[in-house]
């Protein structure tokens, strides 16, 4: 990882230094048009980090193409939840644990939900999909829990593929992207009353602006449908833990270096400076990815990228690579203890 970081600091370091002030000054209105209607065509990977001995392990990214899409916003109505049980809240790490030089592989389903909410009347064929209803969520929970099913952070699964730290029995990661606000009004209260943690990834100018209390040019406005920063100090108190999905929802291979390192350190400072707690993984918006994306998530000191590709086993010389289960709005129990029992290969 060293050499990696040495590496991309040599070849980008005055861009970074450049996208520093990018971050500080702000970006034209007309960077974010785009924001919610992610690409869906994965592009292939550049060539491989080589390893070094005292450096986790890369091999070259080939993600595989996805059809995740991200639909029009809809009203979400956000009260107040009241868990039952809560979670002991895991504090990140401050220095990437060094490797100890072993290759290892774990079995650790990452579950990958979006909307957590009925879709409304009148809503398309990827809107439904990606929208679990509350109910629907319950069972999963119960039958989760049911099952001994223990949820983990990103970085007790990072310290078990690096250094070898012990997992329980059954670990799981339950995940939400795009930072909707039904996660708070609904994910979160279920969560905590059957005592998992959840790993939510957000769009952190659409944060901003649900915190600010703007209004889209449609009329709608984006706390109605996006989580607010004290919302998210709310579950990350609770013991949920918040993640980069980047500073606007697009495709992150399509872009320059320059909009490139905004979209990287805009998405960790205002996470770190309204949370208090720096992004250590990112969830690529669409699950795009490709070396370049990697290398300057990896030069910004994040420690893992989470992909959309299909599969449970998680690999130490792959930590920008951490693959999923997807979790549809039909998916049943039964079809969720298939997709468990489902290696990926």
């Amino acid at each position: 990882m060293q050499s990696v970081l040495l590496r991309i600091t040599r070849r980008y370091g005055w861009l970074l230094l450049a996208g520093t002030l990018l971050v500080a000054c702000g970006q034209p209105a007309s960077h974010l048009a785009g924001q919610t209607a992610p690409v869906t065509t994965t592009i292939v990977s550049s060539p491989t980090i080589p390893a070094t001995a005292t450096s986790t392990p890369t091999v070259t990214l080939t993600p595989t193409p996805t059809d995740t899409l991200t639909p029009s916003p809809t009203a979400t109505l956000t009260p107040s939840p009241t868990p039952t049980e809560t979670p002991t809240p895991t504090a990140t790490p401050t220095v990437l644990p060094t490797p100890d030089g072993v290759v290892r592989e774990a079995r650790v389903p990452i579950l990958m939900y979006h909307y957590l909410s009925d879709p409304p009347p009148g809503a398309d064929r990827y809107r439904r999909d990606l929208s679990v209803s509350p109910a629907l969520f319950e069972q999963h929970l119960a039958w989760l829990r049911e099952q001994g099913y223990e949820s983990i952070t990103l970085d007790q699964l990072l310290r078990n593929l690096v250094l070898g730290e012990p997992l329980p029995e059954r670990p799981i990661i339950i995940t939400f992207d795009d930072g909707y606000a039904d996660n708070y009004a609904n994910a979160f209260p279920l969560l905590a009353k059957y005592g998992f943690g959840g790993t939510f990834f957000v769009v952190t100018e659409l944060a901003e602006r649900a915190s600010a209390g703007m209004t889209a040019p449609d009329g709608t406005v984006y706390a109605d449908d996006y989580m607010t920063w004290g919302q998210m100090q709310e579950m990350q108190a609770a013991g949920m833990d918040i993640q980069c999905h980047a500073r606007v929802h697009e495709d992150l291979t399509d872009m320059d270096d320059e909009r490139l390192i905004w979209q990287v350190l805009g998405c960790r400072e205002m996470i770190e400076s309204n949370l208090g707690q720096r992004p250590r993984f990112v969830a690529y918006p669409s699950g795009i990815y490709d070396q370049r994306v990697a290398d300057f998530f990896a030069s910004d000191d994040y420690w893992g990228g989470i992909t959309t590709r299909q599969g449970s086993v998680q690999r130490s010389d792959a930590l920008f690579e951490l693959q999923r289960l997807r979790v549809r709005g039909t998916t049943t129990v039964a079809e969720l203890a298939e997709l468990l029992a489902w290696d990926g290969e």
